[in-house]
């Protein structure tokens, strides 16, 4: 029988914070459950701190380094972990994908993430607890809490959400326009003709920008997946963007396909005619993957860097 429990942990403080994830993970070892915290590196600190030798037993992943990108986090860290423990039954998850230094740019994608936990996982057997620093988020990132998570936990109290709603209806919330792009962008236009030109383009503005050969190595493949899903999938052709932000490279790939489902690049499509790897591939090699459907197509833009 499988046994899908998604609970957000509300906390104000570091005692609130260990009040609340130290029995969470002393009831799963002690149920012979793997359990595995992936937070930022202040939490695993404190978690070490106050487990002592039982952090042994405990994987632990910084959730900066290892959820960079949100739409990463379902099939790397959370589906990653399952999967290499699907023989023992359930597991206990800690999972804090949202912490007060998360951008603007970045939060839509947070809020999909967690939305869509509840989707890929309601026929595994894993009880996922997430927290959240209720004393430094805003009140909109609290209440998109309740919104994602069938169950909230406040101190002593556990009880259903109130503003729990259906996944799919909050990811298609947050499917909002991405900013606009900088007006001296490269763009160009491709089609199957011209994916191999794309490519060299891509590499050669990364490297003169100064990502590493691996960073480099990983956009060049990321691109190459999108524009080839549109060319596959998009309508035959598409338009590239491609500018720098900051430290990052930025590309845009824009094409007149729509994508079906929020769940495409998130968890593995087994076989399927309109693939899905391309994009679970994209989500693992970037730093950030942001993306906008609508009617008249879709346009995926990702960060490396």
């Amino acid at each position: 029988m499988v046994d899908f429990v998604h609970e957000a942990l509300l906390y104000r403080d570091d005692e609130q914070y260990l009040a609340g994830t130290v029995p969470f993970v002393r009831d799963g070892l002690a149920a012979g459950e793997p359990v595995l915290v992936a937070v930022p590196q202040r939490g695993i600190d404190l978690l070490r701190s106050a487990l002592g030798r039982q952090a042994e037993q405990v994987e632990f992943l910084d959730m900066r380094r290892a959820g960079r990108n949100p739409g990463r986090i379902i099939p790397g860290v959370l589906a990653a972990f399952t999967d290499n423990n699907a023989a023992t039954g359930r597991v206990r998850i800690v999972g804090e994908p949202v912490w007060p230094e998360r951008t603007a740019l970045e939060y839509p994608a947070c809020v999909q993430h967690e939305a869509l936990i509840n989707t890929a996982f309601e026929d595994r057997p894993a009880w996922i607890l997430c927290p959240y620093d209720a004393a430094n988020l805003t009140p909109e990132a609290v209440r998109d809490a309740e919104s994602t998570h069938p169950v909230v936990v406040e101190g002593r109290r556990r009880r259903p959400s109130a503003g729990y709603r259906e996944p799919f209806l909050v990811a298609e919330e947050f499917n909002r326009p991405l900013p606009a792009p900088p007006p001296d962008a490269l763009t160009r236009r491709f089609d199957l003709d011209g994916l191999g030109a794309t490519r060299r383009l891509v590499a050669g503005f990364a490297a003169d920008v100064g990502l590493t050969a691996d960073q480099v190595e990983d956009l060049v493949l990321a691109v190459n997946e999108l524009t080839t899903n549109s060319v596959v999938h998009g309508g035959g052709f598409g338009t590239l963007l491609l500018w720098r932000e900051g430290d990052a490279v930025v590309c845009e790939v824009r094409d007149a396909g729509r994508l079906a489902s929020p769940m495409v690049g998130r968890r593995n499509p087994g076989v399927s005619p309109r693939g899905g790897y391309g994009v679970m591939l994209v989500n693992l090699l970037c730093d950030l993957v942001r993306v906008h459907t609508r009617e008249g197509g879709t346009s995926i833009r990702v960060y490396v860097g």
